[in-house]
């Protein structure tokens, strides 16, 4: 079988709950794409596959793929892949969005990885600590960090063995010299599946948005032949500034200005030594727990470092 009939061959099997096609009629676009088009095979798939949904009136993860595969969550390399894992919920979040039903870590032997289920896809609750066979799940991935999402055609079995997570988790140390543009008062998008930060009331993906308020730091640690970047999400950037989101939002209504809160927040964190512990995600320690080591230094000094970096 050519590589073009296996994959119309896949493509046939995916809508055949939904459509009354055969794999000759999947053959017969994706070759008018290739030959005729020059279109590269994957992207002609990509294409078809579109068509088809159109003409189901199906969303892409109601569909799901017929052909994923078993992999481990370190080998996830690539945005938008079909995929099957055998994994233990590690760690389970408080949703931030109403839309998200699950939010937490999923491990295997190979480390961790976040994980997102939304309310839509109405699937069994994962248990911490539990483990399970993850089949038909999607990789995402943002700013390089990858993520994996469960959707309505993802199937859950609770497995009898307990999976094994390896340790990927890291600590570090240093005084902090720098809290980064994006911190303090920040608002997400709204939609479901996104939870990127907006710009000037901006998502990159959904355009002008009604955003929703969150809290955070990103940081920059300095141990003194090193930097670190390191993200605190909305609970520990509570936790380190004592300023929940709710202050928070009453500060910035009460100045008219959302910087106020990040201006409140660094005034007592720069020049700090802290040791920060958690995962890592792309270039970034998502601070799981942390410590003030010690009195701050000499802020002058610290900022002066943080300009250099």
């Amino acid at each position: 079988m050519s590589e073009l009939e296996s994959h119309a061959a896949a493509i046939a099997e995916q809508f055949s709950d939904h459509l009354d096609i055969s794999q000759a009629d999947v053959e017969e676009r994706l070759e008018t794409l290739v030959e005729e088009y020059r279109v590269p095979l994957d992207e002609a798939r990509r294409s078809v596959e579109s068509q088809y949904l159109d003409e189901a009136d199906l969303e892409r993860d109601e569909l799901g793929s017929a052909d994923s595969e078993l992999v481990q969550l370190g080998e996830i390399d690539e945005d938008e892949q079909w995929i099957d894992l055998r994994v233990k919920v590690a760690d389970l979040w408080e949703p931030g969005h109403e839309s998200i039903a699950q939010v937490g870590l999923l491990g295997d032997e190979s480390g961790t990885m976040k994980f997102v289920a939304f309310d839509t896809s109405d699937l069994p609750e994962l248990e911490e600590g539990a483990s399970y066979a993850l089949s038909n799940v999607v990789t995402d991935e943002y700013e390089g960090s990858f993520s994996v999402k469960l959707n309505k055609t993802t199937t859950i079995t609770e497995l009898d063995e307990e999976v094994e997570v390896g340790d990927d988790a890291v600590s570090v140390e240093g005084a902090l010299v720098d809290v980064q543009s994006g911190s303090g008062l920040i608002k997400r998008c709204p939609e479901d599946d996104c939870t990127r930060v907006l710009q000037n009331g901006r998502c990159s993906e959904h355009g002008q948005v009604d955003g929703e308020f969150d809290l955070r730091i990103k940081a920059v640690l300095d141990d003194g032949h090193e930097v670190h970047e390191v993200i605190f999400d909305k609970e520990t950037t509570e936790e380190l500034t004592g300023i929940d989101l709710e202050e928070a939002k009453q500060m910035a209504t009460d100045a008219l200005d959302t910087t106020v809160v990040v201006e409140e927040m660094q005034g007592d964190l720069l020049g700090h030594y802290f040791e920060v512990s958690g995962p890592v995600f792309g270039r970034y320690v998502l601070v799981d727990a942390f410590e003030r080591l010690d009195s701050a230094v000499d802020p002058e000094s610290a900022l002066i470092k943080a300009r250099s970096i």
